[in-house]
């Protein structure tokens, strides 16, 4: 049975898991309040937020390597807790994965090859040619990046319609870190999937995802995909007076004094209307990088809780 005959979830079929009311305590402290999200297939997604927002915990739930305190999850169309036949179609990277002290990297790729049915063998021999690892060596001597490109190689190649990668480039220079996403860009042009980025390198991985979950104290803050992202914020310089005039129909989200010059982040989006109107006061109005706007919303959450 193929990964396409799971019963779908959305009315659409196109999503393929799903967590609705998904909760995760650790005794008084709560680590997932409450979130509620879906996930499509063949999108590559990004995980969004600050260490300890919540992400690992999310996809540690979604993958069955972590019970829910509440809620429900759905991956698809089964509950993945003890359920091999649903989490074969699932390869979770994480960040600090282990190994036994005795295997060696074509050991890995060789395990990886048995219990991951979507495998593509040529594939995986390429990455492992690309970053440069060791077959023989075991992976306790690795380093750090060569670990980290080790998982990277294991997720690629697994080809698994559901692919998880938390913060997967870890000890990776930055030539490493753009190969990952060269190549992970590539292969989706080619063969189509799930993939799941946890990332905080927003600024690297922007152009990557098409859609944006961000995460912060376990709640979701954002949950959009990434080109409506990049047209819900503008920044607005020009006179102080013209700034303030113009962004008092909209909610604010950060302003800066620049002497007799004003620059504000607005909240919202601008008709062709409002953007000449704002010209002809002469004001400069520009999209708002998506990093930049993750920490201008997130910052501004903090403020009304």
């Amino acid at each position: 049975m193929s990964v396409h005959e799971f019963d779908s979830i959305g009315d659409d079929g196109r999503v393929i898991a799903k967590a609705t009311h998904l909760t995760k305590k650790f005794g008084s402290f709560t680590a997932v309040d409450d979130v509620s999200f879906e996930i499509e297939q063949n999108k590559i997604y990004g995980f969004l937020g600050r260490n300890g927002a919540g992400k690992t915990t999310v996809m540690q739930m979604m993958t069955a390597q972590m019970h829910q305190s509440a809620g429900e999850i759905s991956v698809f169309g089964q509950r993945p807790w003890e359920n091999p036949f649903a989490l074969s179609h699932v390869c979770f990277v994480k960040e600090s994965q282990k190994y036994p002290d005795d295997l060696k990297v074509k050991h890995a790729v060789s395990h990886a090859s048995h219990i991951l049915p979507h495998w593509d063998g040529d594939f995986a021999a390429d990455l492992l040619r690309d970053f440069d690892l060791p077959l023989g060596r075991k992976i306790k001597k690795l380093s750090r990046g060569m670990t980290s490109a080790l998982g990277i190689v294991i997720g690629l190649a697994s080809r698994a319609p559901l692919t998880f990668f938390d913060e997967p480039y870890l000890g990776l220079d930055a030539v490493s870190r753009h190969r990952f996403y060269d190549r992970l860009l590539a292969d989706y042009s080619e063969n189509p999937r799930t993939v799941i980025l946890s990332t905080h390198l927003i600024d690297e991985v922007s152009d990557l995802i098409e859609h944006v979950i961000l995460i912060d104290k376990g709640k979701i803050v954002l949950d959009d995909e990434s080109d409506d992202l990049r047209e819900s914020a503008f920044e607005i310089t020009g006179p102080t007076g013209a700034v303030d005039s113009f962004a008092a129909e909209h909610r604010t989200l950060h302003r800066t004094a620049l002497g007799a010059s004003a620059r504000t982040t607005i909240d919202g989006r601008l008709t062709a209307q409002q953007r000449s109107d704002g010209a002809t006061a002469g004001l400069t109005i520009e999209a708002v990088p998506l990093q930049q706007l993750i920490i201008e919303r997130t910052t501004a959450e903090e403020a009304l809780s």
